[in-house]
């Protein structure tokens, strides 16, 4: 019995490992015999811990703790998948998976619709951001998390799932809404249409499957209807996703036959090189690719590409650095390990990997590589460009700095609320590019906020404060009392009038907030257009070809 209760136990490390032993007669390091040494003695120690340690071990988390602590010391993008797990991992390769199509967190300690996607379940019930989950099918949500929550909501579709929902402005008693989950297919492309007469903007928030199908119809599209005499290409905030498709995306501005990305690991078996295979949907039209330090993975070799082939420009802020390729690889029990398999090269031949994993610290920190390893390669049209540090746009826009009462607002939730608020109350509202708030909405807002903490701590107030310590420690405190006692009572008066003193940029907020509530993520999107600095600034490249052309000049 002792013997049959050890084979259970020990059952799914040992295929785990003979699994493992597979994978090394498929490829052969040259470290065999300290391979398969350490094999040993990790299946040992793991035996002797499981028969004797003082209490009982479950061996399921003993297992994955050992194997994200191993994972842990390579690097952030190899991991292991458990079962349990697959649901989320095919969400992120496919952006489909079955629910109800809301987004969901925490406001202010309760389970909080923030986004309800249009057209599913969720939006044709009728549910609004802002209203608040009480209970799903009969069982409360208080005290549960947003990702417990997020898994009850999800199932297969064609179940139905009662929600039970208590609207804060506009609605007198709590609604029990039943919805029949369907499978929610979130568009990787949520926003396409004209900036501007001329100008097609075209936003691609992940490089999920079709996308380059989807960027592809989007720009047929806006020509079919429009006169368009460039294209913005919005990859900021786009964290990556299938290589296949940063090929596709990037053959629909550049022509068939093009050398898009190649690929090098260990195994030079599997190493690769990818062409476009298709006629591009347009290859002389005037391109703008815009940026940001959330650009990475695909975004980056599609920007890469643009910039490599001289193909358009990149606008923007550079980007994160990702220059490595993962596969996933089948191992026991229906689960996967995402591996880091190959570090991936752009046209130029640079890889763009900002961090060095290969080589850390003494603690185990890593650091990013330097400048003066950085080596300078040549775009086709002669200009340099430069690897390891991610994509350096060709025109840089630095992000703005918000005011600490605009930040204070949003993280506290204000403005969201607000918006909420402003929905309850009005119908409907015009274009969302055009929409903007009245002088009376604005009273409105400020009449809203009275009572309401948004506390914040002002850069002149902490500098004030450092002051009274330093000043308390050389012992000049008792001369300097009344003056900092003035000066404070000096910010306190100018802190109040904060609210007005930074109207512009926290009306842009509240506009794009309330023009969500009308017309979702698209509506967003086109009310932010006029104050969006990038925008803005591509659009001026575009009136001007000169400057255009010339930033293309070596």
């Amino acid at each position: 019995m002792f013997m049959q209760t050890m084979f259970k136990k020990l059952r799914f490390p040992l295929l785990a490992l003979v699994g493992g032993l597979v994978l090394l007669a498929a490829y052969t390091p040259p470290n065999l015999f300290e391979v398969t040494k350490n094999i040993d003695i990790y299946t040992s120690i793991y035996r002797e811990l499981n028969t004797y340690y003082v209490d009982d071990v479950d061996p399921n988390k003993l297992m994955r703790e050992g194997i994200d602590a191993m994972l842990e010391s390579l690097d952030p993008y190899t991991n292991y998948i458990s079962e349990a797990e697959m649901e989320g991992h095919r969400f992120q390769m496919t952006g489909r998976y079955g629910g109800i199509g809301a987004v969901i967190r925490k406001v202010d300690g309760v389970m909080t619709v923030v986004e309800p996607y249009e057209g599913f379940p969720a939006h044709l019930a009728g549910m609004r951001a802002g209203d608040i989950i009480l209970t799903i099918d009969g069982k409360s949500c208080e005290g549960k998390d947003t990702d417990a929550v997020s898994n009850i909501l999800r199932g297969s579709p064609g179940t139905e799932v009662e929600v039970e929902i208590k609207r804060p402005f506009g609605g007198a008693e709590n609604q029990k809404l039943t919805l029949v989950r369907q499978e929610i297919n979130i568009d990787n492309v949520p926003y396409s249409g004209m900036v501007r007469d001329d100008i097609a903007y075209i936003r691609l928030n992940q490089f999920t499957e079709e996308a380059g199908k989807n960027v592809a119809q989007a720009l047929r599209d806006l020509k079919a209807k429009n006169t368009v005499k460039g294209v913005i290409l919005d990859l900021r905030g786009n964290p990556g996703g299938l290589l296949r498709e940063a090929v596709e995306v990037s053959n629909v501005f550049v022509p068939k036959g093009e050398l898009i990305v190649s690929t090098k690991g260990k195994v030079e078996e599997w190493d690769r090189s990818f062409k476009t295979l298709n006629p591009a949907v347009d290859a002389e039209i005037p391109l703008i690719v815009l940026t940001n330090r959330g650009s990475a993975s695909a975004s980056e070799i599609v920007a890469g590409v643009i910039q490599d082939l001289d193909r358009g420009l990149v606008l923007g802020e550079q980007t994160f650095g990702k220059g490595l390729v993962q596969s996933t690889r089948d191992v026991p029990y229906k689960t996967k390990l995402k591996i880091t398999t190959a570090k991936y090269y752009t046209p130029s031949g640079r890889c763009i990997q900002a961090i060095d994993y290969s080589h850390r610290n003494d603690d185990g920190s890593v650091g990013k590589i330097p400048d003066s390893l950085r080596t300078a390669f040549s775009t086709r049209g002669g200009r340099s460009v430069y690897d390891g540090g991610g994509i350096k746009p060709d025109v840089e826009i630095l992000p703005g700095e918000y005011a600490h009462v605009t930040e204070a607002l949003l993280t506290k939730n204000l403005v969201f609320h607000f918006a909420n608020q402003y929905r309850a109350a009005h119908e409907g509202i015009s274009a969302a590019a055009g929409f903007t708030i009245s002088d009376q909405d604005w009273t409105d807002f400020q009449v809203f906020l009275q009572g309401k903490d948004y506390t914040y701590t002002t850069d002149s107030e902490a500098l004030l404060e450092e002051l009274a310590e330093i000043a308390e420690e050389e012992q000049y405190m008792a001369s300097l009392q009344t003056d900092l006692s003035a000066l404070r009572s000096k910010l306190k008066t100018e802190k109040e009038a904060d609210v007005q003193k930074f109207r512009e940029e926290i009306q842009q907020e509240l506009e794009t907030e309330i023009a969500m509530r009308y017309y979702h993520q698209r509506g967003a999107i086109e009310a932010s257009f006029r104050y969006d600095p990038t925008i803005q600034e591509a659009l001026k490249l575009f009136d001007n070809p000169e400057r255009f052309g010339q930033l293309l000049q070596p």
